[in-house]
């Protein structure tokens, strides 16, 4: 890596939709044809559950079951399988280079793997990682990944149970991975996290384990 540390644009999008997301993400995803052009997009999502590449697609029924307890459905382009997104959980879209940092999507996940652990760390929760994707408090998921990468860029990224409505999940079998569970900061500290709590304990975390600059910006219209 030269010239410094990157400096990686940061967009606190809110409560938007994932489709909006995903054409956020591809807005830039496309900056980069450019020339480098990181960002860490925040935010939370009403409630969806997302399918990924790794399989078929799933049997009609169940989608229109999860479609009828009030949830978007939607199949993307990352890896794993399925999981929910939902209010109180933060989710983050890094849009990377890995040019500028390390080209290895291996390097990659790992060093998200840390951030998040880093994270529970700030909460006194001691988190890790297992021969399952995601971060994990004993055997409950505490954090799923599913990532994609295209010619070192990256998208799609982690979503990080801060005071998510866990029942959710029930309906499903997350990331693909039975008899396992899912918690969240809420719940193993007995009290209410917020996703507004938790972002500044995740940027720091972000930028000493990507070794980046982080700089707050307005969002980029498509």
């Amino acid at each position: 890596m030269k010239g410094g540390r990157p400096v990686v644009e940061v967009l606190r999008l809110g409560l938007v939709s994932y489709q909006e997301a995903l054409q956020l993400q591809q807005t830039y995803v496309t900056r980069h044809r450019a020339g480098p052009a990181h960002a860490l997009l925040l935010c939370q999502h009403p409630p969806v559950y997302t399918t990924g590449i790794r399989r078929e697609p799933y049997p009609a029924p169940l989608l229109d079951s999860l479609r009828r307890l009030g949830a978007d459905v939607h199949r993307a382009n990352r890896g794993g399988l399925i999981t929910f997104h939902g209010p109180g959980q933060l989710v983050c879209y890094p849009v990377l280079n890995l040019c500028s940092f390390k080209k290895s999507v291996r390097w990659y996940v790992g060093e998200l793997e840390k951030t998040i652990i880093s994270v529970c760390g700030r909460f006194r929760v001691p988190a890790s990682t297992s021969p399952h994707t995601g971060v994990w408090v004993g055997d409950n998921k505490i954090c799923a990944i599913g990532i994609h990468v295209g010619r070192y860029v990256t998208s799609h990224g982690f979503a990080l149970n801060c005071n998510t409505q866990l029942s959710w999940f029930s309906h499903i079998v997350p990331c693909g991975i039975e008899g396992k569970g899912v918690t969240s900061l809420s719940a193993e500290l007995r009290r209410d996290v917020s996703v507004d709590e938790v972002v500044p304990n995740l940027l720091d975390a972000f930028r000493d384990q990507f070794n980046c600059q982080l700089m707050d910006c307005e969002v980029v219209a498509p």
